[in-house]
């Protein structure tokens, strides 16, 4: 069927195009991944291209499994992992498009598939420039954030560690390490390298590690309510610790988008307390409060 669309009418190839979507839309609802099927809404502008003569891909003669808008990507074709074929294009697409809905981790968005990509292996089969791979690595770690407080990616491979210690900001990468063949630790505040003794819960012997949600807390620039009440303009959330800047544009109620509890920016009561209750103003806050999840 992909190798008639060269030489059939375009009505005919829009209605094949439109069967193809609506298939994968099926297939992918029956494995729980229906977002996979949906393809992003806005055309590629510029597209990468794989080298032809770079020894450590496997390139093969395959339809690209991630067009879901059947661009036509010109690149070769080259094999995932999980034996999917990929243009660094479509891939850098699709695993956006992850970010966008809030993911974490590159689940491969193939047919039936549900394989989990490591972050390098995306960065060198999208082909990722440094200002997406900092786009991408930010947003990993923010949505980790928003689903749970004691996950981050590790900065020697990029997949999602979970720290069992919260006093202790020494963590210990169980997938660097068997690759490795030793240990690899890194440091929970500023992501690098563990150097050092160990345990610490202040900082690592890297230079220039600090708690930067401490420092915003601290650094950052008060605004004003009302013409009255004056705050920092970024609190953390008095429930989970996740740092809220306010924009001043509305009231002072503001809604936590991890833990779904809605406070005053104010006081930091919650919304409904400080309805009932005198409204004064919060001193900065100089730690970061720890979700107690029920």
């Amino acid at each position: 069927m992909f190798t008639s669309l060269g030489v059939i009418s375009c009505y005919a190839r829009n209605r094949v195009r439109r069967f193809l979507v609506a298939s994968r839309a099926r297939m992918a609802s029956s494995t729980g991944l229906l977002h996979s099927a949906t393809p992003p809404r806005v055309p590629t502008k510029h597209e990468k291209c794989y080298d032809p003569h770079d020894p450590t891909l496997k390139f093969v003669d395959k339809e690209d499994d991630l067009d879901f808008l059947y661009e036509g990507f010109k690149s070769l074709r080259a094999q995932m992992s999980c034996g999917h074929a990929v243009t660094p294009t479509s891939l850098t697409n699709w695993c956006r498009r992850l970010l966008d809905q809030g993911e974490s981790r590159f689940v491969c968005g193939g047919s039936g598939c549900n394989v989990e990509w490591t972050f390098a292996e995306v960065f060198k089969m999208a082909l990722l420039t440094p200002q997406e791979n900092a786009h991408f690595r930010r947003t990993m770690a923010f949505n980790a954030a928003r689903q749970t407080h004691t996950t981050k990616m590790c900065p020697g491979c990029g997949s999602t560690v979970t720290r069992e210690n919260e006093s202790d900001l020494n963590v210990l990468c169980k997938k660097c390490t068997a690759v490795k063949g030793q240990l690899f630790e890194f440091c929970w505040q500023c992501l690098r390298e563990w150097k050092g003794a160990q345990p610490r819960k202040d900082r690592c012997g890297n230079r220039g590690c600090c708690n930067q949600s401490l420092e915003t807390l601290n650094k950052c620039p008060n605004i004003t309510f009302d013409s009255v009440k004056v705050c920092p303009s970024v609190r953390a959330c008095p429930t989970c610790g996740l740092l809220l800047e306010h924009s001043k544009k509305y009231c002072k109620s503001v809604h936590c988008p991890r833990c779904n509890v809605t406070f005053c920016f104010v006081c930091l009561k919650s919304s409904s307390t400080c309805l009932i209750t005198r409204c004064i103003p919060a001193p900065r806050q100089t730690s970061i409060p720890v979700w107690q999840k029920k």
